[in-house]
């Protein structure tokens, strides 16, 4: 049987982390086999101890300093022993039920990369706070523009690799710009990369959500930098 790696790094969330944690165990991901794999990124909310009871069970792993989500998913891909690798946020915006519809292209073997698209699914507009819909579109647009893509949702959360692929790239960056410099390296390196719609309900900064406007000046010059180098 295939194995999924599921990639899940967590940041202060003791609040929805339990819940989130459950559902991924009742996802079904295609009938594969799962390895989860927990990156705490040293959490100052009483996480980490949620996390340490856990780690009898599961693969937990700790950082001893905050150093961002793509530090934490740097950690997790090099743990990752599945034949497919994907990413799974510690909050409830993203449904893990939603792998069913990713997985199908890497297992029959139609691309190398799927992204889950929040803008795919017209459902999901009325869930977006504004400006935040508005940075994702600019940011996708600068994406296709710089490295001649046709993709809908380069800050998607919801990434799916064969394991062989996303283990193949060194990533450089450590806090959310891991999201644009993936998508540099996936698009220069040609791969097959697909998109199919997902569900998402954001969550607001009072929520808990932590990407801010400085999050987003990173990513496009960590677009530029990638389009150019490395």
């Amino acid at each position: 049987m295939k194995k999924i790696s599921i990639i899940i790094p967590v940041f202060n969330e003791k609040d929805t982390f339990k819940l989130l944690l459950e559902k991924v165990e009742q996802a079904n991901f295609c009938g594969l086999e799962k390895e989860i794999i927990m990156v705490d990124d040293c959490s100052t909310d009483g996480t980490t101890e949620i996390l340490k009871e856990l780690s009898a069970n599961y693969k937990v792993l700790f950082h001893e300093k905050n150093q961002g989500k793509g530090a934490a998913i740097k950690t997790a891909v090099k743990e990752a022993t599945g034949d497919f690798v994907c990413i799974q946020d510690a909050d409830l915006e993203y449904l893990p039920d939603d792998y069913d519809k990713l997985l199908p292209l890497l297992i029959n073997n139609e691309a190398d990369v799927v992204y889950g698209s929040r803008f795919k699914n017209k459902e999901n507009l009325k869930n977006f706070i504004l400006k935040n819909k508005i940075a994702n579109k600019f940011l996708t647009l600068l994406t296709n523009i710089l490295y001649g893509a046709e993709i809908t949702d380069m800050e998607t959360c919801y990434k799916a690799f064969k394991r062989e692929f996303i283990q193949g790239i060194t990533i450089k960056s450590n806090r959310f710009d891991f999201e644009p410099e993936i998508t540099a390296k996936v698009m220069k390196k040609k791969a097959r990369l697909k998109e199919v719609p997902i569900s998402y309900v954001g969550r607001g900064h009072e929520e808990g959500k932590k990407i801010n406007w400085k999050d987003g000046i990173h990513a496009i010059l960590t677009l530029i930098k990638f389009r150019f180098i490395d």
